[in-house]
């Protein structure tokens, strides 16, 4: 009898304020630890919290944008555990009436082969309990080695940075969708520009409870919290572990425990963190030194109405408009400041297809190579939709066009600039074309004499020819049309 995988996520979301969400001191990443710091985040007596606007404005753009209803009324409470990193003991959260709640969530995903590549895309809705408004926690740095000079810090710069806590039900059945809807999450987080979702950074962080049962049977089984997954990628290999190593215990007569897990990826196994035979007490309890938070229709509303185009809808509006398949519109909307490069050089062009083409080949290519994205490209999408024009007009070749995209993102010149500079216009002109055709075949007498006797194979070499003669300039769509014509001629 086979085993089905039961898996839950939560994703710790770092909202993009300027400010923490109770105070007013700085969420830079990467400044001197503790400089950003003040008695509010640092939980001194006597400092009382203040909510920042913009963290409830932000919360609701990440609720909207993953179909979550927003509640017109939440509490704040405080979430009490003692960790070296919380200074003041307990966590500003909320409990039991959460900012947003009820969502369900449409994703693409697909089972994957040996190398990680999709399979087959297919659609599959995912539930969303909550997603409620906290601050978080400092941050331990460890240093050297165990048992010989370790040493740990805190950074509290991080304590009091507002973050979107992410719930969802028990809805994944394999690694490989946990994997896409943590991806999913995160472009539609930067899409609507509520977090950075950066996990390098620290500022996106997810926690998957994993457990198996029995194909058929309804109750869960024993559930594993794998933490501290700083990659999508890690998350996805730290849930194939857990999965086979529930499997090997199950079926070998053994039991697990419920317990919080670490994944090693030197050693690509997880590891014990703490024992959680017992469901935590945190011993919720409204925060006394805040009114409960009350959102308003129109708040809501106007939260709604500056919304932009969710790239779900994007993508249906490339394929249908464009004519994009599904690969290729995927892609594009990858990110936003892509989905807006692509819309701009393909109204541009007047060639949405090939646009497309350029802008995942040749484009992508050296965004990559330049560590930029689409936003900062020096070759602007308006010259990218350009350079397709030319290349489609016959005045340059798409062997050419490639040469000068190089030199448009090197120098952040034009397209039709950068042909004139170095003397690329293609010739089209039949006569001058004639001319050349000319004389390669006087200049060739053996090889047209073996064309014409049937090897046809040679035709190959008289465009090289004529193409050559012009220094590179030769279109070569006239050239075929006018060579094989004088040569069957």
């Amino acid at each position: 009898m086979s085993w089905e995988t039961v898996i839950g996520l939560e994703i710790h979301a770092q909202l993009s304020t300027e400010s923490k969400i109770f105070c007013g001191c700085a969420t830079r990443f990467g400044d001197e630890p503790n400089s950003n710091t003040c008695p509010t985040c640092l939980g001194l007596p006597g400092a009382l919290p203040v909510l920042n606007r913009r963290a409830v404005e932000l919360g609701a753009r990440a609720a909207l944008a993953l179909g979550l209803r927003i509640n017109h009324r939440s509490i704040f409470a405080r979430k009490n555990y003692f960790y070296p990193d919380l200074p003041k003991g307990y966590q500003i959260s909320q409990y039991d009436q959460p900012f947003s709640a009820d969502g369900e969530l449409e994703i693409m995903t697909a089972e994957r082969d040996s190398a990680g590549h999709p399979v087959e895309w297919r659609p599959k809705k995912i539930r969303i309990t909550r997603l409620h408004l906290e601050e978080d926690a400092g941050k331990n740095v460890h240093e050297g080695l165990p048992d010989v000079d370790r040493y740990s810090y805190i950074d509290l710069n991080r304590a009091g940075v507002p973050l979107a806590e992410i719930v969802t039900e028990p809805d994944f059945r394999s690694s490989w969708e946990a994997y896409d809807y943590v991806n999913h999450v995160r472009r539609a987080l930067q899409w609507v520009e509520a977090s950075d979702a950066d996990m390098e950074k620290g500022n996106l962080r997810c926690e998957a409870n994993v457990s198996v049962r029995r194909v058929g049977d309804d109750k869960f089984g024993t559930k594993v919290e794998l933490k501290n997954l700083n990659s999508v990628r890690f998350m996805q290999r730290a849930i194939e572990f857990e999965v086979a190593r529930h499997i090997k215990v199950l079926e070998s007569g053994g039991s697990l425990a419920q317990e919080t897990r670490l994944w090693d990826d030197r050693a690509q196994e997880t590891r014990v963190m703490r024992s959680k035979e017992e469901a935590h007490d945190y011993r919720y309890f409204p925060e006394p030194d805040l009114p409960p938070l009350i959102v308003t229709k129109e708040f809501v509303d106007s939260a709604r109405e500056m919304m932009p185009e969710l790239p779900e809808q994007r993508l249906k509006r490339f394929a249908e408009d464009y004519g994009l398949s599904f690969a290729d519109a995927s892609q594009l909307v990858s990110e936003r400041s892509l989905a807006d490069y692509y819309e701009t050089a393909a109204k541009e062009s007047g060639n949405p297809r090939a646009a497309a083409n350029w802008i995942r080949s040749e484009l992508l290519r050296e965004l990559e190579a330049s560590g930029r994205t689409a936003a900062d490209s020096p070759a602007p999408p308006e010259e990218l939709g350009a350079l397709v024009r030319l290349i489609d007009d016959g005045k340059i070749s798409g062997k050419q066009a490639k040469d000068v995209l190089v030199e448009m993102f090197r120098t952040g010149k034009g397209a039709l600039a950068i042909i004139q500079e170095q003397g690329l216009v293609q010739v089209s002109d039949t006569g001058e074309i004639d001319a050349l055709i000319d004389e390669v075949i006087a200049a060739n007498p053996d090889q047209v004499t073996s064309y014409r006797g049937g090897k046809e194979a040679l035709f190959g070499f008289f465009v090289g020819q004529v193409i050559k003669a012009s220094k590179g300039k030769a279109n070569p769509k006239v050239v075929n049309e006018r060579l094989r014509a004088r040569l069957n001629g």
